[in-house]
């Protein structure tokens, strides 16, 4: 039985055993030569500066690669870049490596250069579009040479080099219509729109060896429950975003082993232009009414904690313990702030979350009941994740359940989370203008001595806490499953664990 006839009796609600599958078999059977990836959604766009979720991030980090990347340890290492450095006061130094794009051609600075302008530019929709625009001018002194000039000092700069939002494509290639030439270990081979992309290795990928499979097929199974079944029996090798309730029973499952990190969470976004949330008041006011453990226990069956404050984790040198405990439950204050800001009988509201992930939908449920026990009447909007990302970019809700992680693990790795200068995107709240962080972001990022950094940073975080441009509800363990054969997958953690594709080159069957 093929892999494909297999899935659509899967898709139906059949079990292996009603398939007559000996799953020991498919298991022993796997073909070396392709991994298949269940995807947790089909992307909705591979545009590569945009940020388009999660899952189109592990496709896209397949097919492009930007100047720096990050290495099984989490720390920075070299892509297209194998050196950089800082140069003079604001700029930064990068010698490329001998490295070509999927059409044959070298990559030069002169593609480096050309791709930041396109993220740059005035009718950029790129998601690091506005750090973009501090970039003062690039020099290209040779063709393995890129100098980049800042505006200002940006001790953080090889960070956002390193996001998977800043890749490096081929000059001239466009990055909105699927035409754009990247650079990454696989190839695109063929779509099937909304089930499956299948992607070859790139013969003349910068790191010789790899990648260690030639094939990559990524299938996305939307339902979370027939993704899990289709690891179990043997139709694909690994997936992303176990269910939390099925972790158990993948951890005791002989063929299949479970791989968790912390970093991602779950918190509350707000539209500060339209709706009862413009009051900062009334998001304080949510922020306090919120049993954070149920949370935990409802969306990840106990694997997780309770996040009280900004997502900030206890390794981070910018953690601060009071601080992390603001949001603490406290429905009497919910009260009285909702009195203070004239609705103390409470008001209507509607929640945006999803029902395609269920921790999106178990975590809108349980907002909704507490809620509801300090008088606010909260309805549940829960379309489909490609819905839920269109009504966030346009701030078409009134708040909004998030699941996202920092940008990396740097303090400034939560700008693109509450930075208001940034342009509208899903991983922030909407039309919320807040000066003040913004400038602390910007004074954090030039300057260099990690004493005064702390400084800096333990004054944004006590005007973030205060005026809620992002509540945190709970941290999460992430997790992927895979076949017991599948050799050397490693899940980055914190900021950068929806970045775990990244290592997927290296990924090779015992």
């Amino acid at each position: 039985m093929s892999s494909i006839s297999r899935r659509s009796f899967i898709v139906t609600g059949a079990s292996a055993g009603a398939l007559g599958l000996n799953v020991n078999d498919a298991f022993a059977q796997q073909d070396k030569k392709i991994l298949r990836f269940g995807l947790s959604s089909y992307p909705p766009s591979l545009a590569p500066w945009n940020n388009t979720g999660t899952a189109a991030i592990t496709v896209k980090l397949q097919i492009f690669r930007g100047l720096l990347g990050y290495a099984n340890d989490g720390q920075l290492r070299g892509e297209l870049a194998e050196s950089w450095k800082r140069e003079g006061e604001t700029g930064w130094l990068f010698k490329l490596r001998d490295a070509f794009f999927h059409d044959g051609r070298p990559v030069t600075s002169e593609d480096v250069k050309w791709s930041y302008e396109q993220i740059a530019a005035e009718s950029s929709t790129a998601y690091f579009r506005t750090e973009f625009r501090n970039i003062s001018r690039i020099d290209t002194p040779d063709a393995k040479t890129v100098i980049v000039v800042l505006k200002e000092p940006m001790v953080t700069f090889p960070f956002i080099t390193a996001s998977p939002h800043t890749p490096i494509i081929a000059k001239g290639s466009t990055d909105n219509n699927g035409t754009a030439i990247g650079a990454g270990p696989y190839t695109i081979k063929s779509q099937e729109r909304g089930v499956s992309i299948d992607l070859a290795a790139f013969g003349k990928f910068y790191r010789p060896g790899f990648p260690k499979i030639p094939t990559l097929r990524m299938i996305a199974y939307t339902d979370e429950n027939l993704r899990v079944t289709a690891v179990q029996v043997g139709d694909i090798d690994l997936i992303e975003y176990v269910p939390w309730q099925h972790m158990a029973m993948i951890e005791k499952d002989q063929k299949l082993r479970l791989d968790t990190a912390f970093g991602p969470f779950m918190g509350l976004n707000f539209n500060g232009e339209a709706g009862p949330f413009k009051d900062p008041r009334l998001r304080l006011a949510v922020a306090h009414a919120i049993r954070r453990k149920e949370i935990v226990e409802a969306a990840f069956f106990g694997r997780g904690s309770a996040m009280e404050g900004l997502p900030i984790p206890k390794e981070s040198e910018f953690f601060d313990e009071s601080r992390s405990k603001f949001y603490a439950y406290n429905p009497d204050l919910s009260k009285r702030l909702m009195t203070e800001a004239g609705v103390g009988k409470g008001f209507s509201c509607t929640l945006l979350s999803t029902a395609q992930y269920g921790m999106h939908k178990s975590t809108a449920e349980v907002v909704q009941q507490h809620l509801g026990e300090i008088g606010i009447d909260v309805k549940l909007n829960l379309p489909d994740w490609a819905t839920r990302v269109a009504l966030g970019n346009k701030g078409q809700y009134e708040f909004c359940v998030q699941g996202t992680a920092a940008e990396n693990n740097d303090f400034d790795g939560l700008a693109p989370l509450v930075n208001s200068s940034l342009p509208p995107n899903i991983s922030r709240s909407f039309g919320m203008a807040v000066p003040k962080i913004d400038e602390l972001f910007a004074k954090g990022r030039s300057e260099f001595d990690v004493g005064k950094r702390k400084t800096i940073y333990a004054e944004l975080e006590a005007e973030a806490l205060k005026l809620c441009p992002l509540v945190g509800l709970a941290w999460r363990a992430q997790g992927y499953a895979m076949n017991v054969n599948l050799k050397n997958f490693k899940s980055l953690s914190g900021g950068i664990n929806f970045f775990t594709g990244y290592l997927f080159e290296q990924l090779e069957w015992a």
